[in-house]
């Protein structure tokens, strides 16, 4: 418990610094905290025990009434006290809904194995008094060009009384976690420090892009619902991302506000030639605004590219020779 305080403490401290940085607030914006992949494996720093209490003291801290917390149920017994960490965060507030079952991608399963996954899924969760009818694609795959999938995916939930738990704003959190886990496995020094403010201002400037799209779309900004991870890399700076929204004029607010925004009603009905990435982006590409529709750092070779030069000192021309 020391030395979560501690980790805390410190992350609260450099959240200052990097919010000290940023422009003046704006308008204000509103945005749901969200996390998929509960219970996730274990990280490089963390003890999934630790990540878990750490993830709910800073929500406490911050004040964030509610997040929603995305489960895969089938992975619940094979982490560390995978069941007592949902319980916790329903204890804080919190609310859970399905990622199916095992985590599986739509376009590697059929319709009847896919439902099958949701449906465990929910069997398990509807016992539980912060169940919420939301069904999220793992992924975020909604089928891809696969029309015919997509289409009887949503006619499944629409039986089911499930609503899509879509996403509006993502900054591929996971990456980051991702690229840590193989920095530290390879012997690599990582600079702290440049690794928390990559992660906030891609952040920070993903909920930007996505809002100004939102706003060239349907002419508003609609309450988001920003894609993170019960992830090391994500619990360590959370507290200087809340801090940083915060400060960029974003009003934190419930998982049950964002899910009521007439927004969300586009996410059963929209037709692009592909169903994978953000609600936002979608609907853009429906409605016909042209492309840029993803954040820059969402294609990953480029946030590899700002990962390596600034949290591992590897400059381009360095890291193709050593490829």
């Amino acid at each position: 418990m020391a030395r979560l305080l501690t980790i805390l403490i410190a992350a609260i401290a450099l959240s200052a610094c990097a919010t000290a940085q940023l422009p003046g607030p704006q308008a204000e914006r509103r945005i749901a905290l969200t996390f998929d992949d509960i219970p996730r494996h274990q990280g490089a720093f963390y003890t999934t025990d630790e990540r878990a209490e750490l993830l709910r003291a800073t929500l406490r801290y911050a004040s964030v009434e509610q997040a929603a917390f995305f489960v895969n149920p089938g992975h619940l017994h094979e982490r560390v006290n995978g069941v007592e960490h949902v319980m916790a965060y329903m204890a804080d507030g919190h609310v859970v809904a399905n990622h199916t079952a095992d985590h599986g991608s739509l376009s590697n399963l059929t319709l009847d194995e896919y439902f099958a996954e949701i449906d465990a899924a929910e069997a398990w969760l509807v016992q539980l008094d912060g169940h919420r009818p939301w069904f999220r694609y793992p992924y975020l795959n909604e089928g891809r060009r696969d029309h015919e999938k997509r289409d009887g995916v949503r006619a499944g939930l629409a039986e089911r009384g499930l609503s899509n738990g879509y996403v509006t704003v993502d900054a591929s959190d996971w990456f980051y976690d991702q690229a840590v886990s193989e920095a530290v496995r390879d012997g690599h020094e990582l600079d702290m420090e440049a690794l928390g403010e990559l992660f906030v201002e891609s952040h920070v400037e993903a909920a930007a892009f996505f809002d100004d799209l939102a706003i060239r779309t349907v002419g508003r900004s609609p309450a988001h619902v920003m894609l993170l991870h019960e992830a090391d890399v994500t619990v360590m700076f959370l507290p200087q991302l809340i801090d940083a929204l915060e400060a960029d004029g974003w009003t934190i607010i419930t998982a049950d506000e964002a899910y009521t925004d007439p927004f969300g009603e586009l996410a059963a009905t929209y037709d692009t030639p592909s169903a994978q990435g953000t609600l936002t982006e979608q609907v853009a590409w429906e409605r016909g605004i042209p492309a840029p529709r993803w954040y820059t750092r969402n294609h990953i070779p480029t946030a590899r590219a700002a990962f390596n030069a600034r949290v591992l000192g590897i400059e381009p021309t360095q890291q193709q020779a050593e490829d």
